[in-house]
């Protein structure tokens, strides 16, 4: 029997050579980067049909590096498709031949755009069959949204950071200066640097970027830098054969173990040109590594100017930007507490975790149909430490209706006895918000009421047959913190999906993953917990039904 292949699947398999690598025989990230984006953008163009140029890609965090000798695999498909824009997800391998010994190295996802001369581009849809591919299909979508705020989310997250100055503290006579670390470089763009339709290569521009920039890193830390992540790359326009491309570097801020690097390139076409033209903009992370690649402290740097100075402070708050977002994003599930602290520098990545493990949960294909009782489906998962259930049904109510009701959480007391009072903390902007549940006490003499902080992040379909989203996740906020008088609630991932069936016709999906300390917090069994769900969920049902009428006039206006 022939195994399924996603029908944009394409795979390099390269082998490493003493002319790929540096100095300790590790293939450059450089080489690495043109690889990767010729693979992306192969696989982008077998579905497109037609050529594409790279756009943007996001961070990239280098879990471990290749030697001469070993075999790179690298492997792109693309996740969905938009009107001209698709989302490639990238996988890269290594292994060593002599051994067999196999390394997961990077992940990657690149957005490249459809060109075509003589018309428009409308791209065709992808059709996910497997899980894997409809959890990827799914989240591409939220995906897209932070990318599309990526530039006004770091501006506004830097406007709120307060960064520690400790510029006072630290000793000038071991720091240095950051002038010292400043790169610049011209490269003259040739027909072996361009694709077929004359424009530069995304992944030579970046093999380009990385090479001024650990220049820029070596000078600081006076060896031979390491670079272990890049934070996204993002093309504002193309560049083309005859090209001039001025590549500049200088190392941002010095932490005890890391430095970043920033890069900038710029082009023009004719030596007497005034005006050069912005192509591409990237931060990368650099370490340096002993004899045991254990990383090395790094001297200080000393920033020169109010323009130093700058690029100092914005520096420390990507740090922790990119603490903050590699902690929700890549966390396992199993890990405590469930709850993430709530901070500006987090929110965008915490809402797009919020909806995307929601998207995740739903794209499972174990579920298990365990009872039906009043037309309500009950569906249960065991996966690792939780007990997930599904809850589904039909209402015959207006889809947008239904969406707006069931994501203000202020109304769930209505109809869920388990919310005895919502109070909402924050309006984080038009689709997240903060609330503090209070929940009547279920058990015992000796039980108390609890409480939850949550999160609640609502979207809208991005096309036809998607589901509206309400996701939930416990979230920690300082002005509320847990106290004697409550037991605290957690709840990891949580929500509606809202499907349009047909005219006034809804199909209502509900999903709550659980832990056991969850599952003992609201029942003693899981049967019990099942009762208790169809009965809320038929209490949901009948508010829907109630409020038919309510919101009319508020959809009329939407």
């Amino acid at each position: 029997m022939e195994t399924y292949r996603n029908p944009t699947e394409v795979q390099m398999s390269q082998l490493v050579l003493l002319c790929h690598t540096n100095h300790r025989g590790e293939l450059s990230v450089g080489q690495l980067l043109k690889w990767i984006d010729i693979t992306a953008c192969l696989s982008a163009e077998r579905h497109a049909g037609c050529p594409c140029v790279t756009a943007s890609v996001d961070d990239i965090y280098f879990e471990h590096t290749i030697r001469t000798g070993q075999v790179v695999y690298i492997k792109a498909k693309v996740n969905r498709a938009f009107n001209s824009s698709m989302e490639v997800g990238i996988q890269v391998t290594s292994e060593d031949p002599c051994t067999e010994k196999q390394w997961s190295v990077c992940k990657a996802l690149a957005t490249f755009v459809a060109q075509r001369e003589s018309s428009k581009v409308k791209l065709k849809q992808i059709l996910p069959l497997t899980e894997e591919e409809k959890v990827e299909y799914s989240v591409a979508a939220e995906r897209r949204r932070m990318r599309l705020l990526y530039t006004d989310t770091i501006q506004d997250l830097l406007a709120k950071s307060v960064i520690q100055d400790d510029l006072e503290r630290r000793d000038c006579s071991k720091m240095v200066p950051a002038e010292k670390t400043r790169v610049e470089s011209v490269e003259l763009v040739l027909p072996p640097h361009a694709n077929h339709q004359g424009n530069t290569f995304g992944g030579q521009i970046m093999a380009w970027m990385e090479n001024v920039a650990t220049i820029a890193a070596g000078r600081l830390c006076q060896g031979h830098p390491t670079l272990k992540t890049i934070e996204m790359f993002h093309f504002r326009g193309p560049s083309q054969v005859g090209d001039r491309l001025v590549l500049k570097a200088i190392v941002n801020n010095a932490f005890k173990n890391s430095m970043e690097v920033g890069v900038c390139v710029e082009a023009y076409r004719q030596e007497m040109e005034s005006c050069r033209r912005h192509l591409n903009s990237a931060f990368m992370t650099f370490v340096v590594l002993d004899e045991e690649d254990q990383p090395v402290t790094l001297p200080w740097i000393q920033p020169q100017g109010e323009e130093g100075e700058r690029r100092y402070r914005e520096a420390s708050a990507r740090k922790k930007i990119r603490l903050d977002r590699k902690y929700i994003v890549s966390c396992k599930q199993a890990e405590v507490p469930l709850s993430v602290p709530w901070d500006p520098s987090n929110q965008v990545y915490l809402s797009y975790n919020n909806v995307s493990s929601l998207k995740m949960l739903m794209a499972k294909d174990t579920w298990v149909l365990t009872s039906e009782i009043n037309k309500i489906k009950l569906y249960t998962l065991e996966d690792d430490k939780f007990l997930s259930f599904h809850l589904e049904m039909t209402v015959y109510t207006d889809t947008t209706q239904a969406f707006l009701l069931l994501s203000d959480l202020s109304r769930r007391p209505e109809w869920d006895k388990h919310y005895q009072s919502v109070e909402l903390v924050q309006q984080v902007d038009e689709d997240d918000a903060i609330y503090h549940v209070i929940s009547p006490i279920l058990g015992g003499a000796d039980s108390k009421p609890g409480d939850f902080v949550i999160l609640a992040s609502r979207r809208k379909p991005c096309d036809s047959g998607e589901p509206f989203v309400i996701a939930l996740r416990s979230v920690t906020l300082p002005t509320h913190p847990e106290t004697p008088e409550r037991t605290r609630g957690e709840t990891l991932c949580s929500g509606f999906c809202l499907w349009k069936e047909g005219d006034q016709q809804t199909k209502v999906s509900y999903y709550n993953q659980a832990t056991t300390s969850f599952l003992n917090y609201v029942t003693t069994n899981v049967s019990g917990l099942s009762s208790e769900f169809i009965t809320t969920f038929k209490a949901c049902e009948q508010f829907l039904l109630d409020n038919k009428s309510e919101l009319a006039l508020s959809l009329q206006s939407l």
